[in-house]
């Protein structure tokens, strides 16, 4: 190119086009937010009032259920599972010991308990049942005792997390921080403002609630703890979703552009 006014007009165009697409490029590179949890107001009022109510029975669950009593031989009818060790004496029901039986908790509600029958368990807490079965079994054991847990504690985490899937928890009482750990927490491209929650409500309905990760009023939410067969959803944020959304063509070509401009400005330099 010559060293002629038109020259320069024509090379100044060319440097303020690359600099405008630069600069386009560099303002649409968000910077990501709401990168920490619980970032939003002071917890030192809400962290007290974080309290474990203790999961509420649902059909489906396997209960696992252990009568306990002084007298080993009255005691054996209502465990399912009785099983003795080796070396003792069958006969005698000394030195015995039982495994939890499993019981399922079927459609209605309701688990079969030897003996006694069906003994109606959904939307109780184990607590209840426990001191319900206890109440029950006075009428033929001295100072019953029973121990429950459940054995099927499951909750799904899905979407922006580095281990989604399926997670099964030895812990009852799992609040939505901890089922995160479970899934090797978020990436960088989840929402943590805008996490869904599927849970199946005691009356079968499932509800889908939106969790603010960032807020440290999520330790006072009702949606803190985890209940079992809850459901996760990491959302990506809207960076993530543009990039998912753009022509995977687009940032090829803007490169292409980018660099056949670079090129026509070194030969314009070198040109003059």
């Amino acid at each position: 190119m010559s060293n002629t006014p038109e020259g320069y007009i024509h090379m100044n165009k060319t440097i303020i086009t690359y600099l405008i697409l630069l600069s386009v490029t560099l303002l649409s590179c968000k910077p990501k937010q709401n990168m920490v949890y619980v970032s939003k107001h002071d917890m030192t009022e809400e962290v007290t009032k974080a309290k474990f109510q203790g999961l509420h029975i649902q059909e489906g669950d396997v209960l696992l259920i252990l009568v306990s009593a002084l007298d080993e031989i009255a005691v054996k009818p209502f465990n399912l599972n009785t099983v003795n060790k080796v070396g003792s004496d069958s006969g005698t029901g000394i030195n015995q010991y039982v495994q939890p039986s499993e019981y399922l908790v079927n459609e209605e509600g309701y688990i079969y308990f030897p003996v006694i029958g069906n003994v109606y368990a959904k939307g109780m807490t184990q607590v209840q049942l426990k001191q319900d079965l206890e109440t029950r079994l006075k009428r033929y054991l001295a100072d019953p005792m029973v121990t429950i847990t459940l054995k099927n504690f499951n909750v799904s985490i899905l979407g922006e997390v580095k281990d989604p899937g399926q997670k099964e928890s030895v812990s009852q009482k799992i609040n939505v921080f901890q089922a995160l750990g479970l899934a090797g927490d978020m990436t960088d491209f989840g929402d943590r403002t805008n996490v869904k929650l599927i849970r199946t409500g005691d009356d079968g309905v499932d509800q889908i609630v939106n969790i603010d990760l960032t807020r440290s009023d999520i330790v006072s939410s009702p949606y803190y703890y985890m209940k079992q067969n809850d459901i996760l959803y990491v959302q990506p944020d809207k960076n993530k979703q543009v990039q998912a959304n753009t022509n995977p063509n687009r940032a090829l070509t803007f490169q292409i552009i980018g660099a056949l401009l670079t090129a026509g400005t070194l030969i314009v330099a070198l040109t003059r």
